[in-house]
């Protein structure tokens, strides 16, 4: 691995599910003070408790102060150092979201390119995601044609344009399989092998994952892909 892609691998870990949710409260506060844990909480699709629990955080980081309004209730005010914190925050992001797009790029490429040489040219994605986004728009480059997304939870909708099927026996002669579902991607490494050869079942370096885990997996449950 190079510095280069070392570096964009270094942003991507630094960028975490906790600074997400702090960067989430700090931009629900600065879009509206009078917001309510309760709200901050349904934005970001996390418990009451751990949305008070980084609220607390910010308050004691000096990055939010709390004021109390008529009614009994409580307006948010980012702070200067909030406002830093905020813009240094979403810069992170940003930065993590790119070198994402730029890894997802590359990686599902290389792929693709694998699948073109052993004339491998039906494939379907194993996953509703960024990741699968990413890959509709690299199956341009390439004589090959995307047949569905494979996705029990969302079968029989549409996703970017394709059809989303819940196994890839609802597809006809499909070739090859390219893992695009995390955090699940373990599992959904497994259901495709059930269908395909392992060795027609291809997973982009970024998520972290061998193909020496495609053992035979129980029957799947809705439960489970959920």
């Amino acid at each position: 691995m190079g510095k280069s892609s070392a570096k964009s691998q270094q942003d991507n870990d630094n960028f975490g599910n906790q600074e997400e949710i702090l960067l989430g409260v700090l931009t629900a506060i600065d879009d509206d003070a009078n917001t309510s844990q309760r709200t901050i909480s349904r934005q970001l699709d996390v418990a009451l408790g751990l949305a008070n629990a980084y609220l607390k955080r910010c308050v004691r980081k000096g990055w939010i102060k709390i004021q109390q309004v008529p009614h009994r209730r409580y307006a948010y005010f980012l702070t200067p150092q909030g406002f830093a914190e905020k813009t240094r925050l979403t810069g992170q992001y940003l930065t993590a979201s790119f070198n994402f797009f730029r890894q997802a790029r590359n990686q599902i490429s290389d792929l693709m390119g694998q699948c073109v040489e052993k004339g491998w040219t039906r494939i379907v994605f194993i996953g509703v995601s960024e990741l699968a986004e990413v890959g509709t728009i690299c199956a341009h480059d390439y004589p090959l044609k995307v047949l569905a997304v494979i996705d029990p939870v969302h079968a029989g909708g549409q996703f970017c344009g394709m059809p989303v099927h819940a196994s890839v026996a609802e597809c006809e002669q499909v070739d090859a399989a390219i893992i695009t579902s995390y955090p699940k991607t373990d599992l959904a490494l497994r259901l495709a092998a059930r269908e395909l050869d392992s060795q027609r079942v291809l997973v982009p370096k970024l998520l972290k994952l061998s193909q020496a885990k495609s053992a035979p997996a129980q029957e799947p449950t809705q439960a489970a892909a959920e």
